[in-house]
């Protein structure tokens, strides 16, 4: 019995894996017949821009607050002015500063895209419906709501390991339905995430933007390189764990990355374009940098090269030479003057020859592998295609069939052979998502007031048609969005049982911490999660536990200050800031009871590669002061040191003293020694 009923069973086993290794082949060779071989070069051209007005507002929350908004000037065309000025608020990031002058006390919690809307019914029903793959209508009315914040980057409690239960407990009943069950839910949850994807990346590049403008700022350069470090972890599985300490070092290393992929997509592009003989133009950003550019062909080179073969490696497009709509070419075209070696130069240059330009595509180079197509002048289905091609064998495997890419051997097989073809072969296909890209393309056309008018139309209305996710709205729809939620968030802010009441919430959720340990913070937690967030422990907020919190955030500013220097330092009184290093060892050694083990750390290396007695007194002091094992553990091992001074081994004793005597944490062979030298 048991073997008749395994028969079937097998059968469908062996038609899955066929089916599998069917979709991606035929997901393979349709690209790679698009490939041929030809070489030609032609020189490369640039196009400028510059940095358009940013400014940023800072308004006053009662409770203790301030929300800093970052205003663009738009550009053109004039269809997204809509309101007083030409300006269009972009990002709204809210700062917890307790009602006083101290930035050491200060948390970063909301950020808002203000483009970024609940979606209405109607986008919601269509962001359900399974493989539906297009944007629908824009939404109309924001209300009187306040904007839903992309990220709240202080969370307090376990919002990490609560997400991840979430994501397991979904899987796993989603596991248990059938397609028409789960697919409607997986697909509003993709499309949702998608959405908030885009809305954080668009909020990345206005940070990077706003980090670009010269004079006086109101967020210092730490504060945005914090909170890009932040947005950019939002993208990673354990990224909330990531030590304040090292945002600085993520930051720049995910900038380096950036950099290097630009660079890399810029050559691939430029080298692939002059080849078959197009004209490669990078696209800055109004900071100057190219995140994208646009290949174009003169009219006088499609008929001259008719007939030549195309190498669209790289360049993803069919080819311009046997493509009879140039014929009669209608679309949008630039005439630009050229000299007798090809290169672009002003109208009135003597000898200057004028070509009919055409614009082929236009590209994203800050994507991971490839140069990524985000618009094609003559098929609006090409890139689209080519984005879908990745989510489509996603939603198939996962909705359909219910395989995970870990899951299933022949799918991973096959899946990874697929990625390895298309990567190496410049194939667009099964990429990385193209939602940063389109982001920085937005931000440019909403910025730059050097671009033609009727070229940034002819763009706008091909993304437009090129988006995927329901939940999207146009440009100019954004427009009026962003003023209406700007003005939703700022009477939010100032209405009684608005934002305050939500800030205070907050803090008295922070205040758990200070009186309750892990153990009983992880049932609370856990409380609040299978109580579907009915439930919230909150401490009630008291003189007291506010000067804790105050104490509190304070230590945190500086236990970040000290590791960042013992992690970096080779010699801090010459290689770091000695004044801020000081300080906060002073308040470490006045307010470090509850400091961390890896401040500890910190403590000993710093007394170890610095010479200056002052900080190496300072360091003793915060070990005493600090009220765990390994504090002990550290002071009493500097007391055994041979190395140091007789004066600094007398305060290390004198500390050990005080510490057993106040019966701090002390491990108990420690505590003999100790006792030992309070005998002597």
């Amino acid at each position: 019995m048991r073997l008749i009923l395994s028969v079937p069973t097998l059968a469908f086993k062996n038609i899955r894996q066929y089916i599998i290794v069917f979709f991606l082949l035929a997901s393979v060779i349709a690209p790679l017949r698009l490939y041929a071989q030809m070489v030609s070069q032609l020189p490369d051209r640039t196009h400028t821009s510059s940095l358009n007005d940013l400014r940023i507002e800072k308004v006053r929350v009662n409770g203790g607050a301030e929300i800093y908004t970052i205003f663009a000037k738009l550009g053109k065309p004039d269809e997204y002015r809509r309101y007083d000025g030409g300006e269009m608020p972009l990002v709204s990031i809210l700062r917890d500063t307790l009602d006083d002058n101290r930035p050491e006390n200060d948390r970063f919690r909301y950020v808002w895209m203000l483009t970024y809307a609940r979606p209405s019914i109607w986008k919601k029903m269509t962001a359900a419906i399974p493989f539906f793959y297009s944007r629908t209508t824009n939404k109309t009315k924001v209300g009187k709501a306040p904007p839903p914040p992309i990220i709240d980057l202080s969370p307090p409690g376990n919002n990490g390991m609560n997400k991840l239960i979430i994501a397991i407990t979904k899987k796993l009943i989603l596991g248990e339905l059938g397609f028409f069950a789960k697919a409607p839910v997986q697909q509003y949850s993709q499309n949702t995430g998608n959405y908030r994807r885009s809305a954080i990346a668009r909020t990345l590049e206005i940070l990077s933007l706003y980090h670009e403008t010269e004079g006086e700022k109101l967020l210092s350069d730490q504060d945005l390189k914090d909170i890009q470090a932040k947005l950019w972890l939002t993208g990673k599985s354990l990224g909330g764990r990531l030590p304040s300490e090292k945002l600085s070092l993520f930051y720049d290393k995910e900038t380096a990355n950036a950099a290097d992929n630009r660079g890399h997509n810029w050559e691939l592009l430029r080298q692939y374009s002059d080849r078959q003989g197009l004209y490669f133009e990078p696209l800055p950003m109004p900071d100057g940098i190219a995140r994208l550019a646009i290949v174009w062909t003169a009219e006088s080179d499609v008929l001259a090269n008719k007939g030549k073969n195309f190498d669209s490696r790289f360049l993803n497009i069919k080819s311009p030479w046997s493509d009879a709509k140039f014929l009669k070419w209608k679309g949008y075209s630039q005439v630009r003057w050229f000299d007798a070696e090809n290169r672009i130069v002003e109208p009135q240059t003597p000898n200057a020859q004028p070509k009919k330009l055409i614009p082929l595509a236009l590209y994203g180079l800050d994507h991971t592998k490839i140069p990524i197509i985000l618009v094609d002048f003559r098929n609006n289905a090409n890139p689209k295609l080519r984005e879908l091609s990745h989510r489509v064998i996603t939603d198939v495997f996962a909705d359909m069939l219910s395989i995970i890419n870990f899951g299933d051997l022949p799918y991973f097989a096959a899946r990874s052979g697929l990625n390895f073809l298309t990567g190496r072969r410049g194939a667009d296909i099964n990429q990385p998502s193209r939602i940063k890209s389109y982001a920085q393309l937005k931000l440019m056309l909403l910025l730059d007031e050097k671009m033609d008018v009727q070229l940034k139309q002819e763009i706008t209305r091909r993304m437009e048609a090129d988006s995927i996710n329901p939940l999207e709205n146009d440009m100019a729809a954004e427009a009026r969005i962003a003023k209406a939620q700007y003005e939703n968030l700022i009477a939010y802010a100032k209405r009684p049982g608005g934002l305050a009441s939500k800030l205070e919430k907050d803090r008295r959720e922070e205040m758990v911490k200070l009186k309750h340990g892990s153990k009983e913070r992880m049932l609370f937690s856990t409380a609040h999660l299978f109580s579907l967030g009915l439930y919230t422990h909150r401490e009630k907020a008291t003189p007291e536990l506010l000067a804790a919190m105050d104490v509190r955030r304070q230590l945190e500013y500086h236990e970040r200050i000290v590791r960042q220097i013992a992690n970096a330092s080779s010699r801090p009184e010459i290689d770091s800031d000695t004044e801020l290093l000081t300080r906060s060892l002073q308040f470490i050694s006045e307010n470090g009871v509850a400091a961390k083990e890896k401040t500890v750390k910190a403590l000993s290396r710093i007394f170890t590669i610095t010479q200056e007695e002052t900080m190496r007194s300072l360091c003793l002091s915060g070990l005493y002061r600090i009220n765990n094992l390994m504090a002990k553990k550290e002071l009493l091992t500097l007391y055994q040191r041979t190395d140091i001074s007789d004066s600094l081994r007398r305060q290390c004793a004198e500390y050990l003293k005080l510490a057993l005597k106040e019966k701090q944490l002390i491990d108990p062979r420690d505590a003999e020694i100790i006792a030992g030298i309070a005998a002597n």
